[in-house]
């Protein structure tokens, strides 16, 4: 069986090789409609880029200011949820942060996830006043637990034994005595 070679021959430099201008006159005419084309999509192009000049000027650097905000505010609201007896001071090195663009944040963050060693030595407790406040609201409407009830007792009666309780906590302690787990107190709360 004979074998068929092919040989591709190249045409030279200045041959007007069909290929050859059907492919320059097609990127002429590629040129030419993209003029065209950008002179038509000009108001559209500069609307675009004007509402993003917007957003970029604008709307990005509040989305940052409130995003940084809230990162800042985060030690402040763990510390308010675990209870944590500084919550205030830990607010209020929050907002310090704040002012120094974040450089007291990471002290804020690990102070408000630290148990306060020192505060149960002194005062009995490692829960700050809100806790026990928050816990005397559902023991006086019925709601607390019979175990959660005695260890608040328990807790209130140590921090006692320590120093004179704040004229709040003394009240809660007073009506504690007189409140059964599952019923509300016949005082109410005040």
């Amino acid at each position: 069986m004979p074998s068929i070679q092919l040989k591709a021959v190249a045409p030279a430099a200045g041959d007007g090789h069909p290929a050859r201008v059907v492919t320059r006159a097609a990127g002429a005419a590629l040129v030419c409609a993209s003029g065209v084309a950008r002179a038509a999509g000009t108001d559209t192009l500069d609307a675009v880029a004007e509402v993003l000049a917007w957003v970029v000027l604008i709307v990005a650097p509040l989305i940052g200011i409130a995003v940084f905000w809230m990162v800042h505010v985060l030690p402040e609201k763990i510390a308010h949820k675990r209870h944590h007896p500084q919550t205030q001071a830990i607010q209020t090195l929050c907002l310090l942060s704040l002012v120094f663009g974040g450089l007291l944040w990471p002290i804020a963050w690990l102070w408000a996830f630290t148990r306060p060693v020192g505060y149960k030595l002194a005062y009995g407790t490692e829960k700050g006043e809100h806790y026990f406040e928050e816990l005397g609201e559902r023991a006086r409407a019925g709601e607390l637990p019979e175990a959660e009830l005695v260890r608040m007792k328990h807790e209130l009666d140590a921090m006692r034994e320590r120093g004179p309780l704040p004229p709040h906590l003394a009240k809660l302690r007073d009506d504690l005595g007189v409140v059964t787990p599952g019923a509300p107190a016949e005082g109410g709360s005040g």
